[in-house]
């Protein structure tokens, strides 16, 4: 094993892979010219899909072999410019081409299975002799990709490992600038800052605390970040409003976090429902709230010309 993968361990899976891949393409090259078949490594998946005589669609054979329609139009052009391939139309559809492999294409067919044969062979010696079936890994591999591909995997780490540096006080005094700052920011970024927003963020201890309500205000690495306020209508029933995060810490899901942490602070206050009002421009936004649980009511005209939409859940 090279020194590289020895200290960078499981972390360069695709360099290893890639590294791996590109010397068996190399032996492959060999192994082509030791048969006579003239083709060219890349153009197996192609072959491979034709050779019983059958005619496929681009997009066909794209969707047969995991390829991209322009990596498989790339590799048909050179087949095509080699003489192993001819393009013809679908019988009934003279829109649609399909790609069928021509008499020289055919002629090839021979060497090709005498090829496969010893290949297969030979892999099946090389996964005998390990004490690890890497046919049935890379299969395993690739099944748990598709529910779920590497991206998505590694991103839901950092997330949940940034996450834990998150933490939400109370508001205090000292966090009356964040908490206005970050709201007049997202505000002035979509919509036009009304007098109701005023009149709460700028005494945000009068309209909201005074009143029996609360405001969360979200720290990252002891940075304020987010901030989020519920307003007491009732006894059992409050409002989510004025919820913002910096975007220096967008993509953390510190917002969905917050509102879970809302919703629990309004049930242990004895709250029974919370209801927001939005605007369905901010689809981020209204993704989020029922990804909470909140779901689409008809309430009581909203003081926001900006508001249209308004969403209850049930804490």
């Amino acid at each position: 094993m090279l020194k590289l993968y020895e200290e960078s361990g499981k972390m360069a899976l695709g360099s290893r892979l890639r590294q791996f891949g590109e010397s068996l393409g190399a032996e492959a090259e060999k192994v082509y010219q030791l048969y006579g078949v003239q083709m060219d490594p890349k153009w197996f998946p192609v072959f491979f899909m034709l050779k019983d005589g059958s005619c496929m669609s681009i997009t066909a054979l794209a969707e047969a072999i995991g390829h991209s329609h322009a990596s498989v139009s790339k590799i048909v052009k050179e087949m095509t410019k080699a003489g192993m391939c001819c393009s013809e139309k679908v019988p009934g559809d003279g829109r649609v081409n399909q790609v069928c492999l021509t008499e020289k294409g055919k002629q090839q067919l021979e060497k090709f299975q005498r090829q496969s044969g010893d290949v297969e062979a030979v892999v099946q010696d090389l996964l005998a002799q390990s004490q690890n079936d890497l046919w049935e890994a890379i299969t395993e591999f690739e099944y748990q990709l598709e529910e779920k591909n590497l991206f998505s995997r590694i991103k839901e780490k950092h997330q949940s490992r940034e996450q834990a540096k998150v933490k939400f006080v109370e508001f205090e005094d000292k966090y009356a600038k964040a908490f206005s700052d970050l709201n007049y920011e997202w505000i002035g970024k979509y919509f036009d800052v009304e007098e109701s927003d005023r009149v709460m963020l700028d005494a945000p201890r009068e309209y909201i605390l005074d009143n029996g309500g609360y405001i969360a205000m979200a720290l990252y690495e002891n940075e304020t970040v987010g901030t989020c306020a519920l307003i007491k209508h009732s006894d059992e029933r409050y409002e989510l409003a004025k919820m913002a995060v910096d975007d220096s810490a967008k993509g953390l899901g510190i917002g969905y976090l917050l509102g879970l942490h809302m919703l629990e602070v309004a049930n242990k206050r004895g709250g029974k429902s919370v209801f927001l009002e939005s605007n369905t421009k901010l689809t981020p936004a209204i993704n989020l709230y029922k990804k909470m649980g909140f779901q689409r009511i008809v309430g009581e005209p909203s003081p926001y010309a900006r508001c249209y939409i308004q969403m209850e859940v049930s804490v």
